[in-house]
């Protein structure tokens, strides 16, 4: 028997992993005008975004989004979609932070929101490894 708690948290990594997707397409769209709108640290930092980066930011959404269905599926690829995902986590805001030394330029408070993005990616992995152990993803 699957617990109800099992299906609520899946659910909640769907939208968390949905309200990222959407993040990334409205800021792989913005128009120029949208961009030129933001603050200039900002739009400085995502104009200098490599592609690379920009890439590992749809993988770790995408992969995100897709480990979330395959825990509402009751699938094992969740583990490795979520594994995924958190190296696209890593690989995107390793450039910010290492390469385009976003903390020097923003401050400590710009570690905030991408550890706590981080943070849930390593949660993500634990709670599909721990209901694997337990016979629910199959």
């Amino acid at each position: 028997m699957v617990p109800t708690w099992y299906w609520i948290v899946s659910g909640i990594l769907l939208i968390w992993n949905a309200i990222g997707c959407f993040a990334c397409f409205s800021q792989m769209t913005a128009s120029p005008e949208k961009l030129a709108g933001l603050p200039e640290g900002q739009r400085d930092a995502w104009l200098a975004m490599p592609v690379t980066a920009k890439a590992a930011y749809v993988v770790a959404v995408g992969a995100g989004l897709l480990g979330a269905v395959a825990l509402l599926c009751r699938c094992a690829a969740a583990g490795p979609l979520f594994i995924a995902s958190l190296v696209g986590v890593i690989v995107q805001f390793g450039w910010f932070f290492v390469v385009y030394k976003g903390a020097s330029r923003f401050g400590v408070a710009s570690l905030a929101f991408p550890g706590f993005v981080a943070l849930v990616a390593i949660a993500q992995i634990g709670f599909a490894c721990w209901a694997k152990t337990q016979g629910l993803l199959g």
